[in-house]
């Protein structure tokens, strides 16, 4: 959760009326329900442990309890009674991975038609679907991510055929039977946006707007003209579309923006500014370099 919101901060919002539900500050729906898996207390002692931040120590000892690492050092590090010993002599131990942009669960791996459930593709706009609710928890890919990737946790976005794909959810790699069960305590909501050629390929090819790219803008700012007005009013009457984009307005759901041209990303910083939302990452973003110096400015992250 702190790597998504790293590069996200933005006004907390605490003098506006909260984009729950309804327009109080109400329980969110479809809240997670994660508790950790029940394990033993474990030492593993003697492998080469790398920390995340650029840290090395050798002949190492992690400690794991309750579902979390509770202490890494060296060898003289204390192992509490009752700990369990796990050889790694000879083995390199890493932090499990961050997958910061999936789409497990949406579209599982193998995949059939029958559950290809990532792009609402019936509107150029819909940041009214919630990626959460196409997840399959029993996607083989999960278990594959962890087994073979060491992938811990995932934001799982809608695809990018929509200007406004829907709200993001990050999840806890563990088995459920249900997706509030994967769902990571306290992360917040994103809301995945794309730019570029696929809403204008996807819309364009059914002769509908947009069709060019000078079309994806005009259609990104009526919908934030919209959802201004339904975010500065009274916000009684229930509007799932709006409700996503006050949530974004309020600084409280972090927006992805998936993009690949350095002009479009620019072009999407000065949408934000006239519509008064901040851009937390640019997906793909394989032209970012192009513009450093004015997502630094901006305080945006790119997500390579």
């Amino acid at each position: 959760a702190i790597a998504l919101a790293a590069c996200s901060t933005t006004d907390s919002g605490a003098d506006r009326v909260a984009s729950t539900p309804g327009g109080s500050a109400a329980q969110a729906p479809y809240a997670s329900t994660y508790t950790p898996y029940p394990g033993t207390p474990t030492a593993l002692v003697g492998a080469t442990v790398y920390d995340g931040a650029g840290g090395r120590i050798d002949e190492g000892t992690v400690l794991f309890a309750d579902g979390k690492v509770l202490g890494i050092g060296g060898p003289d590090l204390a192992i509490p009674a009752g700990y369990s010993r796990v050889d790694g002599t000879g083995k390199f131990v890493t932090p499990g991975l961050i997958d910061i942009h999936s789409h497990l669960g949406d579209y599982p791996s193998p995949s059939v038609d029958a559950h290809s459930d990532g792009n609402e593709a019936t509107a150029p706009a819909t940041p009214e679907v919630w990626a959460e609710h196409s997840v399959w928890p029993q996607d083989p890919g999960f278990s594959r991510a962890l087994a073979n990737g060491g992938v811990t946790s995932l934001q799982i976005l809608p695809g990018s055929a929509n200007l406004f794909g829907g709200r993001t959810v990050t999840l806890k790699n563990v088995p459920a039977r249900t997706v509030q069960g994967m769902k990571f305590p306290g992360a917040p909501h994103g809301l995945k946006m794309a730019c570029g050629e696929n809403p204008k390929r996807v819309y364009g090819g059914r002769g509908r707007m947009p069709s060019t790219r000078m079309g994806n803008m005009a259609v990104n700012r009526q919908t934030w003209f919209d959802a201004k007005v339904y975010a500065e009013g009274d916000r009684e009457k229930r509007d799932l579309a709006k409700e996503t984009l006050a949530g974004v307005l309020d600084g409280e759901i972090l927006v992805h923006n998936h993009c690949y041209r350095a002009d479009e990303m620019a072009i999407m910083v000065d949408l934000s500014k006239e519509a008064g939302y901040k851009i937390g990452t640019f997906h793909h973003a394989v032209e970012s370099y192009k513009i450093a110096d004015l997502l630094a400015r901006e305080g945006i992250c790119s997500a390579m």
